[in-house]
């Protein structure tokens, strides 16, 4: 971090290890990628089922380890009954396995420590109101795939990178306020937004404190060629191939007068 070598520090990792990285690494260019607990919102114009097949695996690939894990679902008032009991449905039929096979869509944890947290998290949302629609179990390092609702944002599984198998799925009224609700978090990396208004789609990507909106998709949508990076605590700076070079350049003018 000191060694004045090295023009530049790129890290991938907490917030908390990020910030005082920056903090020690005095004149040198940082990239910082801090990770999130993204949001999507699902609204009244958006279909449904096209919804349903990408949220499942944004929210549940990987088993959740990934700082674009989708992690926080608003669902409008008017398809949030069907949209809940067809993805709870869904989670519940997800192929638990070896993650060596390819029939295998979701797995074990990185190690049982952060297992028993993601348990500790759950069950402590579940004694501060929240309600389980499904999973909730854990054995050794496997957490099964869990869905909340009920959640407040004070709650870890919200506030929080949860990085595990587990999503909150709350009703919403009215789109800004829900637009608010998702910027409610220190985190701001990307976020989804299912529509086929444009003017949802202008006014999110307006008022979202986030990196990147995915319009249709998933937060968790990545592809390398995008700049990929957050604000707040989400970090600083941008990946992708072409962004990544930028950050370890610095722009140099030449002026000729004639």
């Amino acid at each position: 971090m000191t060694d004045p070598r090295f023009a530049l520090l790129s890290f991938t990792g907490s917030p908390e290890v990020g910030w005082k990285m920056k903090a020690a690494a005095g004149k040198k260019k940082v990239v910082l990628e801090l990770g999130g607990n993204a949001g999507l919102i699902v609204t009244k114009s958006a279909d449904i089922s096209d919804a349903l097949a990408k949220c499942i695996v944004g929210a549940f690939s990987y088993s959740g380890q990934v700082c674009i894990h989708t992690q926080r679902i608003l669902v409008h008032h008017e398809l949030f009954d069907e949209f809940s009991n067809r993805f709870s449905a869904m989670v519940q039929n997800l192929k638990i396995g070896d993650p060596e096979l390819p029939e295998t869509e979701i797995s074990s944890m990185i190690d049982e420590a952060n297992a028993i947290r993601v348990e500790n998290w759950i069950n402590e949302a579940l004694q501060a109101g929240a309600k389980l629609i499904c999973g909730g179990k854990r054995e050794g390092t496997l957490v099964s795939p869990t869905v909340l609702t009920n959640t407040t944002d004070s709650m870890r599984v919200c506030s929080e990178e949860v990085f595990g198998p587990v999503v909150s799925l709350e009703s919403y009224d009215n789109f800004a306020n829900a637009l608010s609700q998702l910027n409610n978090t220190r985190f701001g990396l990307q976020a989804g937004i299912f529509t086929n208004e444009i003017s949802e789609m202008n006014l999110a990507f307006e008022t979202l404190e986030v990196g990147g909106v995915i319009i249709n998709d998933t937060p968790t949508f990545r592809v390398d060629h995008m700049p990929y990076g957050g604000v707040k605590d989400s970090g600083l700076g941008r990946e992708g191939v072409k962004y990544a070079m930028m950050d370890m350049l610095e722009a140099r003018i030449l002026v000729k007068g004639i």
